[in-house]
């Protein structure tokens, strides 16, 4: 019956017996850890153990430890865990409604507010439902409005989309911009804040850490965001190659339980350092039980159907009486984050790492770093710089490794021979998709 987003330890004072859990996907981060001396360590960050454990480990979503019982044990298991076909007919009108509740849930609170709008499908329909609902409630009586942020370099391609969804659903709506200078100044305090070395996760967090250090300026503590909706309904734009719908569901379902060291872990590490707190409809149980449940027969990208990535989310909320959003944006093309903030953005990330690791250090890299061993000099270059800050070998290890091509999981890049000598995690790495995709590159030090 948990619910919601939480990572606890629960002490009973009567015989000093404890429980500890964490939230279903992983939203919020947690950690466990050993000392040398039997003691057992929980801390939301990296930094609470690593000078105090022999050992630690990320601690498991949807899972619950006892001290009597020295164990974890799954408390989550929805159907969809056992990456079994589902079946259920696609309804739009039941995923909107359970996509409404799952909003409107975490609309309950007593401090300012706002919502992540980058304009891409997912934020700008989770905004549109949030201006719709606080339309009847006594604050829009009273002249209160809806606060939208969005950041990006100057002309990109998220700044344009997100003003015309604010201007759209009348939000405040509060535009940030940031240069490539300012993301590189950052790096080594994002990476110290996210405890990460994976480099989509990098190149996401930087532009998300330096908004959100502005939102906290503006006196807002809590914010609504759509991370999430990707994993669930296939919109990532490699899904374009899936071989068949049995592949697709597998693929969204590893995606979702990946969600807690990549998404989930920048979402709430990113506006954690500032002390802001992210919710996440899409990743609410009870409309993952019904996304989850949707034969994905229909979520598969068809072109010569019309159905691009996510086509049931934008069917259901495709309303012609009362539109949700206007059309282009509804129908936009995904962009992940880092490429949406202005694709300069990984250009100039890969010049700097490049100035910075000498194709000398890239011949011995597997030397150095044995365990998931950097790829690309940027790869090398947030290595360097996470190694500093976390040296032990348990904190390596919490990072995932593998094969990916527009944040694929390694198993769907066998979906496209091509995908083998254009690994990167950009959306424009997805050749023969994206809009404005990479010219093919077989070097690995790029």
């Amino acid at each position: 019956m948990l619910d919601g987003i939480f990572s606890f330890v629960l002490l009973d004072a009567r015989d000093n017996s404890f429980i500890v859990a964490r939230d279903a996907i992983g939203i919020t981060s947690l950690y466990i850890g050993w000392g040398l001396d039997g003691s057992i360590w929980v801390s939301s960050e990296l930094k609470g153990l690593n000078d105090a454990c022999e050992q630690f480990e990320s601690f498991p979503p949807g899972h619950m430890y006892t001290s009597k019982s020295r164990g974890l044990r799954r408390w989550y298991n929805p159907p969809w865990f056992s990456d079994s076909i589902p079946s259920v007919p696609y309804d739009p009108f039941v995923l909107r409604h359970a996509l409404e509740n799952a909003v409107i849930k975490r609309l309950m609170t007593d401090f300012p507010f706002g919502v992540l709008l980058s304009g891409g499908l997912d934020s700008s329909l989770i905004t549109s439902i949030t201006a719709r609902y606080l339309a009847a409630t006594k604050a829009a009586k009273h002249g209160g409005k809806l606060h939208s942020f969005c950041i990006g370099l100057e002309g990109s391609p998220d700044l344009k989309a997100a003003r015309e969804a604010a201007d759209y659903l009348g939000t405040v709506h509060h535009e940030f911009h940031f240069t490539v200078q300012d993301g590189i100044d950052a790096i080594e305090d994002v990476i110290y804040h996210i405890e990460t070395y994976d480099v989509t996760t990098i190149r996401a967090s930087t532009p998300m850490f330096l908004m959100a250090r502005k939102i906290k300026s503006l006196g807002v503590k809590m914010l609504i965001s759509g991370e999430g909706a990707d994993e669930v309904f296939g919109g990532y734009l490699y899904f374009h190659k899936a071989p068949n719908k049995e592949e697709f569901h597998r693929e969204t379902c590893r995606k979702i339980k990946a969600l807690h060291q990549y998404d989930c872990l920048r979402a709430n590490k990113a506006t954690s350092a500032w002390g802001l707190e992210v919710r996440v409809p899409f990743l609410d149980k009870e409309f993952l039980n019904v996304a989850m449940s949707i034969d994905p027969k229909s979520k598969m990208i068809k072109k010569d159907e019309g159905r691009i990535e996510k086509w049931v989310l934008r069917k259901a909320f495709d309303d012609e009486e009362c539109p949700y959003l206007p059309k282009h944006i509804l129908y936009r093309q995904k962009e992940q984050f880092s490429d949406g903030v202005g694709y300069s953005w990984i250009d100039g990330l890969k010049a700097h790492a490049a100035d910075h690791v000498s194709d000398k250090m890239m011949v011995n890299a597997s030397c150095i770093f044995p365990h998931n061993t950097p790829k690309t000099k940027e790869a090398y270059y947030y290595r360097m710089i996470f190694e500093r800050f976390f040296p032990q070998n348990s904190a390596r290890l919490t990072v995932p490794g593998g094969a990916s091509v527009a944040c694929s999981t390694a198993k769907a890049v066998e979906w496209d021979v091509a995908w083998k000598n254009n690994l990167d995690p950009s959306g424009r790495a997805a050749l023969g998709v994206h809009l404005s995709a990479y010219a093919m590159c077989k070097s690995p030090v790029l």
